[in-house]
């Protein structure tokens, strides 16, 4: 079976659960063998390749293993997702003359979620807004003031 896209998983796992030794082939090795190959013949070329041994099976781990490593890509995706939103934030509220970033290092932390929370219900004074800070954020406070100089709600249905 040659390993193309994720189209061959539920097949593996069917064919390998009733009992037949399924050999995974790297597509690439295929490719690497010379012969006609076309879409027309590919399962009888494959069919011959195995016949004389030239095909090499790929190392497919347990089913377990397979279903941690399924769970480990799905949360790197998810993390990198998370990082592509924080960043259209991060251009909103650029867009809108709103350089959070200047006065807080990270505005997915509390600070800066309390922060944008109060932005979209409204709130524009830079107090009040630099009130919501948590203690420990050393940005001064005038640095707030000069944040809301000239901003606009242009871009506020970004956030």
């Amino acid at each position: 079976m040659e390993s193309t896209g994720v189209y061959w998983i539920p097949l593996f796992q069917i064919l390998e659960e009733r009992g037949f030794k399924v050999y995974l082939v790297n597509a690439h090795y295929l490719k690497s063998v010379p012969g006609r190959k076309s879409d027309v013949s590919d399962c009888q070329w494959i069919q011959y390749l195995h016949s004389v041994g030239l095909l090499r099976a790929s190392f497919r781990p347990p089913e377990a293993i397979c279903a941690l490593r399924t769970l480990w890509r799905h949360r790197g995706s998810l993390l990198e997702m998370a990082a592509e939103h924080i960043l259209h934030m991060q251009k909103a509220l650029s867009q809108m003359n709103l350089q959070l970033h200047n006065v807080l290092s990270d505005i997915t932390g509390t600070s800066g979620q309390a922060i944008l929370d109060a932005i979209l219900a409204g709130q524009r004074d830079p107090v009040t807004l630099s009130q919501l800070c948590h203690r420990r954020v050393q940005s001064p406070r005038d640095k707030w003031r000069r944040l809301w100089a000239e901003t606009t709600d242009r871009s506020i249905c970004s956030l």
